[in-house]
């Protein structure tokens, strides 16, 4: 059964991995983000790879009124899939008020703005479903990151009160999905005021792992998902260990989710997008490799 599916940040990472796979089933696509050039890049390779129609829409999560129109003017949609987030790194007080507010405005006022403007779509039709990528990092803490860890706690919360409120319709679904680390360029476009460049934290999975349960919770609608294999145990030793949790956070952050050696400060693409950085997973132009060898393999 073809769907028409909104996916928002399509131009990169987990939304690009996600626009792709609803191509190859050949679903209707509206492909949402900041990045106009790298929006049109994967709408190319969507058509390419077999998606029945694919409409580009420019746009910012943060300007409320530019989401209703997208989907007032585009929808109604079966589905939507909102991946848009960025990242900042750096101690609280190191970290730009305007980058701070920033982070917020598109990790949760955005997401907000969308589901504002979708979820009474759905309610008319009596169906639908909005995914929503959460974090690991909602449900625990992670030095350095404040800002995005404060806003995937939000999106966890949002998620879960959505999913209540619309528990009186049986095929309307809200999922929050939560990954852990991630192999998408999301680090290397992050603002970052440590000094140190940031990366996913073993164990790693590609953004088409991550994708591919984007896909099944559509199919088979669910609140809550998980995607890493330490995510449990994380969640569990910041619950019942929290003061190993903390004394322990430090060090391994430092060891596992940054890199050696020395960044300048930048707001990277917290404030505008960063159309060169944008790809599938961390390695610039590995995503597009992929892409042509599964054409190829056609």
């Amino acid at each position: 059964m073809t769907r028409t599916v909104l996916v928002v940040g399509a131009s990169s990472g987990i939304g690009r991995a996600v626009a792709h796979l609803l191509s190859e089933r050949g679903d209707d696509l509206v492909l949402a983000s900041r990045g106009k050039k790298a929006l049109a890049d994967t709408a190319e390779e969507c058509r390419s790879l077999g998606a029945q129609t694919v409409t580009v829409a420019p746009l910012d999560l943060r300007d409320r009124s530019a989401v209703e129109d997208v989907v007032r003017s585009l929808g109604p949609f079966d589905a939507v899939v909102c991946t848009s987030g960025v990242v900042s790194y750096g101690r609280f007080e190191k970290v730009p008020a305007e980058v701070f507010d920033a982070v917020l405005a598109t990790n949760v006022t955005g997401v907000a703005n969308l589901a504002r403007a979708v979820l009474p779509t759905f309610r008319e039709r009596r169906r639908g479903s909005l995914v929503l990528i959460g974090s690991v990092l909602g449900n625990i803490t992670a030095p350095s990151m404040t800002p995005y860890v404060v806003s995937k706690w939000a999106v966890r919360a949002l998620g879960r009160q959505l999913a209540v409120e619309n528990r009186d319709l049986p095929e309307v679904h809200v999922t929050v999905l939560s990954p852990g680390g991630v192999d998408t360029p999301i680090y290397r476009q992050a603002a970052n005021y440590q000094g140190r460049a940031g990366r996913p934290p073993a164990p790693v999975d590609s953004a088409r792992t991550v994708a591919k349960a984007v896909v099944r919770v559509l199919d088979r609608p669910r609140d809550r998902v998980s995607v890493g294999r330490l995510n449990p145990l994380m969640r569990l030793g910041f619950t019942l260990l929290p003061g190993a949790f903390d004394l322990l956070v430090g060090p391994l952050y430092s060891a596992l989710a940054s890199k050696p050696g020395s960044v300048p400060p930048t707001t990277g693409n917290v404030l505008d997008p960063v159309d060169e950085l944008e790809a599938v997973d961390a390695h610039e132009g590995q995503g597009m490799h992929d892409l042509i060898e599964r054409l190829r393999g056609r």
